[in-house]
């Protein structure tokens, strides 16, 4: 069974994040823990938590489906001590607020090298921050997404995602999520059956089908290899409509959310509605 949702706001309080899925339609969904471009936030309150719970509930949102997705400003890679510093609180915080609501996974973003250090030790520290995290809370899952790998960002290889979890110690609390856009751009070519069919073999050989608990389900407006992130809505973009009908008919992507972060929100019911019309 596929879990097609999107990441809606939760403006307004965290328990509006389920109110907001369930009007589109979504059967899964996304959402920020706190605001994505402020170090800090006020707590969450019992209220928040409480609601949050009974509306997951009475909407049928199943922990499983779930994937919030971490800030901005986060870089557990950071190549400076105060930087680092400085996301690894927010990264814990964040994690904390998860284990709170009853979340079992948070998607992340690896981080970036800066230019002051190389591809490894950005990684390094990023799998270090992960294990410090992974210590201070409990029944939340870190889930590395693969980047475009813009700028100086890592995580837009296999490989990488792959570095990170075998550095990890605790193996049952990590995980990755495949952004399709991400994929493209890095260089990972999927838009014919043969080259996707290639290129999740190579995912399962190098980092494992066991370790995935998500996707983003995005089209790009950028072409193969551009390493340049830019989502488009379903269909508008330049990667066509196989791949997202290979998705939908492909089990290995059943009872995980499948987030769709597209530019025009107004399109998600549809886009919601579109790729449920693929599966044959």
């Amino acid at each position: 069974m596929k879990y097609v949702g999107a990441h809606v706001s939760a403006a307004g309080g965290v328990e509006n994040a389920p109110v907001n899925a369930h009007q589109i339609g979504a059967k899964a969904f996304a959402f920020f823990t706190k605001n994505q471009r402020q170090w800090f936030a006020a707590p969450y309150t019992e209220q928040n938590i409480e609601l949050f719970k009974a509306r997951c509930k009475e909407f049928g949102y199943s922990p499983d489906h779930i994937l919030p997705h971490d800030s901005y400003l986060i870089n557990l890679g950071h190549p400076e001590e105060e930087g680092l510093k400085k996301s690894r609180a927010a990264f814990f915080d964040e994690m904390k607020r998860c284990e709170q609501l009853g979340v079992n996974r948070f998607n992340f973003h690896p981080g970036s090298h800066l230019n002051l250090i190389s591809e490894e030790a950005c990684l390094d520290r990023v799998a270090e921050s992960v294990n410090m995290a992974l210590e201070k809370t409990k029944g939340v899952t870190a889930v590395i997404e693969n980047t475009a790998g813009q700028g100086t960002n890592v995580g837009y290889r296999f490989e990488h995602l792959a570095y990170i979890i075998d550095k990890v110690e605790d193996k049952t609390r990590v995980g990755v999520c495949i952004d399709t856009a991400h994929t493209l751009a890095a260089g990972y070519e999927i838009r014919t059956k043969e080259d996707y069919e290639a290129t999740f073999h190579q995912f399962d050989e190098i980092v494992g089908f066991k370790f995935l608990r998500g996707m983003h389900i995005n089209d790009s407006k950028k072409e193969v290899a551009s390493r340049v992130d830019r989502h488009a809505n379903i269909g508008e973009g330049i990667m066509g409509m196989d791949i997202f009908r290979f998705i939908m008919n492909d089990p290995r992507f059943d009872d995980m959310p499948l987030i769709l972060e597209t530019p025009d929100e107004t399109l998600w019911p549809q886009e919601i509605q579109l790729l449920y019309s693929l599966i044959q």
